[in-house]
């Protein structure tokens, strides 16, 4: 009479590569991110072990002289592209065990900055939350329009998903 042996207990599930899938991106326009924006991105990446990337794309004004002599970053002030409140939502998150990248865009064109850093890190899922009450529906609208048309991954866009 042949044997069974029981293999279940020789394998071991390997546990998923934590970020194996590619970062999930919290984007938002120059403005803190919108609250459900933000539980999404957190839940997101507990559920994929994922890294955060938390990007605020500021467009930039052109003050050339500006430009040339101090570099993008020096044509907005803190205040205008809310650094506070941005970095604030980071250390809430990386409370919580995630790991998180803050990454200031400072573009003419915000948004084909953001798909640009889509592509060169390779994101598994965008996560598009600007405050609404800030931002205005038109602009979030078209923002919205080209993201979810031109973007390299999955797109969520808060507040209505």
């Amino acid at each position: 009479m042949p044997s069974i042996k029981d293999r279940s207990s020789l394998v071991t599930p390997s546990a998923p590569v934590a970020g194996a899938s590619g970062p999930v991106v919290l984007a938002t326009l120059a403005l803190r991110p919108d609250p459900t924006a933000e539980q999404m991105a957190i839940d997101s990446c507990l559920d994929a072990g994922a890294p955060l990337i938390l990007v605020n794309a500021v467009q930039i004004p052109m003050y050339p002289t500006t430009m040339l002599v101090l570099g993008p970053a020096a044509t907005v002030l803190p205040h205008e592209d809310d650094r506070v409140a941005v970095r604030e939502a980071a250390d809430r998150i990386a409370a919580l065990g995630i790991p998180v990248e803050v990454v200031g865009l400072f573009s003419p064109r915000p948004v084909q900055a953001v798909l640009k850093l889509l592509t060169q890190r390779n994101a598994a899922l965008l996560i598009f939350g600007p405050l609404l009450s800030e931002v205005g529906r038109l602009r979030l609208r078209t923002a919205t329009r080209r993201l979810r048309r031109d973007a390299s991954c999955l797109v969520w866009v808060a507040p209505d998903g």
